[in-house]
């Protein structure tokens, strides 16, 4: 899967082993799905997974990895994929938005990229085949980028993935059925039936939008007007989500948890949020008893490397270098929450137990 800010790979097993605990589900809503990551370990679990998420790139995830089944569209998908390894390089709007006016590719994959976009487009291909083929192209270009992990900015100097030749992989479809929507999360929250919701929403001002804005572009195909030096979608001018709004993220947080039709949640935040946890905590005790399990771990990518003027000179400190991701734990019965916490608390590693 792609590189994403905010992955929540290294907390798989945790999460994994909540929804496990609690009684009686079979049934997940993923709202704020991303890569669908989480929907993935699930729907591999044998859940029914129902992955949501408003932004084009992260939907066209969910239709390859949740809706899609193995059994129904996986040799058409080979076929298919074959077929575009052969698609003829274009020097088009990919190359040189992306490669001449900015650096994040490579000419050489870049005209790749475009030659296989234009032919994806071509093809006529139902909603999960084009999401297959779209998501074997995003991964392919995100394996030969030329950035710290978020579409911000690209380095200096050319990442040495970046040589690579881009290379379509047929993506690892699971069997089995599932859903995947694009719709705002208080919409999905409250016409969405599910035994639990997983809810990861944004949690402070940097927009999933302006982080990978190429991924968009490459999924809407819309050759849109840019800006800045990273040649953003314009529309990323503006863009915010509530959850990006400090004033704001209390507010929509309130009112997608109510809104959510699901007896369990589980809810993941960040410890560098803008909303503390006794104000999630606050808001959570409206479904039910809540209990929390928090985990540290290290920082994303960017934060490692440091912080770095125009020129490429590191400049200042980063403050630091690890955080505590909080699981949230909510159901009507206190004893369901306790045996949940005590399920999650068992496979969290020596030193990497923040608190419960």
């Amino acid at each position: 899967m792609i590189k994403y800010i905010g992955s929540k790979r290294l907390l798989i097993p945790h999460i994994v082993r909540a929804v496990d605990a609690f009684p009686g589900v079979s049934t997940v809503l993923d709202l704020f799905s991303g890569t669908s990551r989480v929907g993935v370990a699930c729907k591999e679990r044998g859940y029914r997974v129902h992955a949501n998420d408003h932004l084009s790139y992260a939907a066209t995830l969910a239709r390859c990895y949740i809706e899609a089944d193995a059994r129904v569209h996986g040799e058409r998908a080979r076929r298919i994929i074959d077929e575009l390894r052969r698609a003829r390089p274009v020097d088009g709007y990919f190359t040189e938005v992306f490669c001449r006016r900015s650096r994040f590719f490579q000419p050489k994959n870049g005209a790749r990229i475009d030659g296989i976009r234009e032919e994806i487009e071509g093809m006529s291909l139902e909603p999960a085949l084009k999401a297959i083929a779209l998501a074997s192209l995003m991964e392919a270009a995100d394996r030969v980028d030329s950035t710290t992990g978020v579409q911000m900015a690209y380095l200096k100097k050319w990442a040495p993935r970046s040589h690579n030749d881009l290379e379509l992989r047929m993506p690892r479809l699971l069997p089995g059925e599932g859903r995947a929507s694009q719709l705002d999360a208080i919409e999905a929250a409250a016409t969405i039936d599910a035994d639990l919701a997983y809810l990861d929403p944004p949690y402070n001002q940097h927009s999933y939008m302006g982080n990978y804005h190429i991924w968009e572009t490459l999924v809407r195909w819309d050759k849109p007007e840019h800006y800045g030096v990273a040649c953003k979608r314009t529309e990323c001018r503006d863009y915010r989500s509530p959850f990006n709004r400090k004033r704001e993220i209390a507010q929509a947080m309130k009112e997608v948890v109510d809104a959510v039709r699901a007896r369990c949640l589980l809810v993941s935040f960040s410890d560098e949020g803008y909303l503390p946890q006794t104000e999630i905590e606050a808001i959570l005790r409206g479904r039910g008893a809540v209990r929390t399990v928090a985990i540290d771990h290290k920082r994303y990518v960017g934060a490692q490397i440091g912080i770095h003027n125009p020129e490429g000179r590191k400049v200042g400190r980063v403050s630091h270098l690890r955080n505590r991701e909080i699981l949230y734990l909510v159901a009507q019965d206190e004893g369901v929450v306790r045996r949940v916490r005590d399920a999650v608390t068992a496979g969290v590693g020596e030193g990497q137990l923040a608190l419960w």
